[in-house]
């Protein structure tokens, strides 16, 4: 299937003039969620963003399909046992792309620990159960804190006591998006990136029917007509809501930023994903991860007023994450000029969620009430005593009520953390949540959709979302390591040498085979082969646009390969210059774009500012 520059247009004519049954706003993982499973359903689904697909939000987490355990320190089981849940589900549709990696968790003995060694024990053995992972290789344990500090010897030995080991999932944020993308436009749906909406369309009732647009490329202005239009831009869920004129719109979002600093793995290398306490008693914890050769660490968490589209790094930013990562690791010494790259996103918080924290929003911030934090601690104690089993620990956990934390998901939610509304003009928002959601967010809007369309007479298929499979996806989720090295077979069979065969068939998964088609003519002057087919692939079938969409969102180069990049750079502006046609001027301004990305990612103005 071709999905890519010269599809655009015949999309926008299409877009232009005809009626869709459902116009999403935002190709972010929300947007892109409702599409795949819209598609499915069988009715014509457009879908329009301003940007690349996951330029915003959805491109910059952590890289996690994390659990959440944290929120089990409140006993708040709920949004933990969502998360635990949905992140199996993510990896069935998806099962290329999240990949188990346990988590450490080293346990300080320090004023406001989230966890001590005893609590953190029966957090994860509720984790286990929530996740359906006891008595299987993916268990937890505890390992004390010699055993840590085996695994890690540079972590702080002062005041640790052990630490809990966890299943946890590594992700890439971007894959997840245009692999939804790319399977919604199989299933029949109409997309173009790079298309604004500017103004809501209204009916002689006042109703939505659609959206005043423009091709951000051409600046070419046109209506799209749609029978209902849904509101998934993430951050900028608000401003699309203050451009429809028939709303009184109060704002539903607080925003917040969230900065990940990435350093060579030579300067601190860890084994596996490691999350602690700030150990600046602010009540947030941070991540460290290694991946390809790398080491990343984060996330900030502060309040943002500032231009959505372009959030940026500050020194102070950095200065937090290297206080935090210096701390645990007394021996690194990272500086400023040791971050070879770094991202920063912003989340689409509920307001009304009453917390800034990206994890599970107002979830987490009610307390167990006295009464069943009190039974627990008798059941446990008799557990101990040998008075009482195992069972009877789970029982009590199970029970426990918390004071103020949401007991139950209010009538707008869709998952904890995220919210859908039916505006006074029938347009639908979908705000809030979080990537491991996303599949989740889209069926509750779609149980929406689909009344709202029948009560139009249109006939909407039931879909199991839980079996829909994302587009390179298309294999057996509980045999991926076998089927992955049999894409990467295929991979070598064209004459990819084997590494980058394996990397290959790690990123298109199902669609390894349709990658290797594009070996015919050998490599492109300065390319190795796999760069050469996964760029015309990527070009010709992800929609890629611009060099930034590809060395950053199709490919993390941008961001764990930092090192290539001078060598990548020319070669890929060329190839893709005659793959696309771009005249002189067109090569100009795309050299400049990646070159200024490039020096973002790489805070070249932090660490201008710095030798001055």
């Amino acid at each position: 299937m071709t999905f890519s520059q010269a599809t655009r247009q015949a999309s926008l004519t299409k877009l232009a003039n005809t009626t869709q049954d459902l116009l999403i706003i935002g190709g972010g993982i929300t947007g892109a969620g409702v599409a795949i499973q819209a598609a499915a359903s069988g009715i014509t689904t457009a879908l329009i963003e301003m940007q690349d697909f996951a330029e915003g939000t959805s491109s910059r987490s952590t890289k996690l399909v994390h659990g959440g355990i944290r929120y089990l320190k409140t006993f708040d089981v709920g949004v933990v046992s969502d998360t635990v849940k949905e992140r199996a589900v993510v990896q069935g549709i998806a099962p290329h792309i999240p990949r188990p990696f346990p988590m450490l968790m080293p346990i300080y003995a320090e004023p406001q620990a989230t966890f001590d060694l005893f609590s953190v024990k029966i957090a994860m053995n509720l984790y286990d159960q929530l996740a359906g992972v006891e008595a299987t290789q993916y268990a937890n344990y505890t390992i004390n804190a010699k055993e840590v500090l085996q695994r890690e010897p540079r972590l702080r030995a002062d005041n640790l006591q052990g630490g809990g080991v966890y299943l946890d999932y590594v992700n890439n944020d971007a894959r997840l998006v245009i692999e939804n993308i790319k399977e919604a436009a199989e299933l029949g749906a109409t997309i173009a990136s790079h298309v604004k909406a500017l103004s809501i369309l209204h009916d002689d009732r006042g109703q939505a029917i659609g959206v005043h647009a423009k091709d951000e490329l051409t600046g070419t202005e046109f209506d799209i007509h749609a029978k209902l239009v849904i509101n998934t831009t993430g951050p900028w869920v608000d401003q699309l809501r203050a451009s429809d004129d028939q709303l009184k719109a109060t704002p539903l979002l607080r925003p917040t930023k969230g900065v990940h600093l990435v350093i060579d793995a030579s300067k601190l290398s860890v084994p596996q994903p490691t999350y602690f306490d700030s150990g600046l008693h602010d009540g947030r914890m941070i991540f460290v991860v290694p991946r390809e050769g790398k080491t990343y660490f984060g996330t900030t968490d502060t309040d943002y007023t500032g231009d959505y589209a372009h959030p940026t790094v500050t020194q102070a930013d950095v200065d937090y994450l290297l206080k935090v990562l210096n701390y645990r690791y007394p021996t690194a010494g990272v500086t400023l000029a040791d971050i070879e790259a770094s991202w920063v996103g912003l989340r689409p918080l509920i307001a009304s969620n009453g917390s800034s924290d990206y994890n599970g929003g107002g979830a987490n911030t009610g307390k167990v009430s006295d009464a069943s934090f009190t039974a627990l601690i008798k059941t446990v104690d008799a557990y101990e005593d040998n008075q009482a089993t195992r069972a009877d620990v789970e029982a009590a956990i199970s029970k426990l009520q918390t004071a103020h934390a949401e007991e139950t998901l209010a009538p707008s939610q869709v998952s904890r953390g995220s919210q859908l509304d039916v505006e006074d003009d029938g347009l639908l928002t979908l705000a809030g949540g979080k990537i491991t959601d996303y599949r989740k967010m889209a069926a509750g809007a779609m149980a929406v959709i689909r009344a709202a369309l029948e009560a139009q007479g249109i006939t909407v298929k039931d879909v199991d979302s839980k079996k829909l499979q994302v587009s390179g996806g298309h294999f057996d989720p509980t045999n991926v390591e076998e089927t992955l090295a049999f894409y990467t077979r295929i991979a070598q069979d064209a004459g990819v040498p084997e590494e980058d065969a394996k990397d290959l068939a790690n990123r298109f998964g199902s669609n390894t085979g349709r990658v290797v088609t594009y070996a015919d003519g050998g490599a492109a002057p300065g390319l190795s082969l796999k760069e050469t087919i996964s760029l015309r692939y990527s070009v010709a079938e992800e929609m890629t646009l611009t060099p930034v969409d590809y060395l950053l969102r199709r490919t993390n180069a941008m961001l764990f390969h930092a090192h290539d990049l001078p060598a990548l750079r020319q070669p890929v502006l060329t190839e893709m210059a005659r793959l696309l046609g771009w005249d002189t001027a067109t090569q100009g301004t795309m050299a400049a774009q990646l070159d200024a990305t490039i020096a973002e990612t790489q805070l070249a103005n932090l660490k201008e500012a710095h030798h001055d």
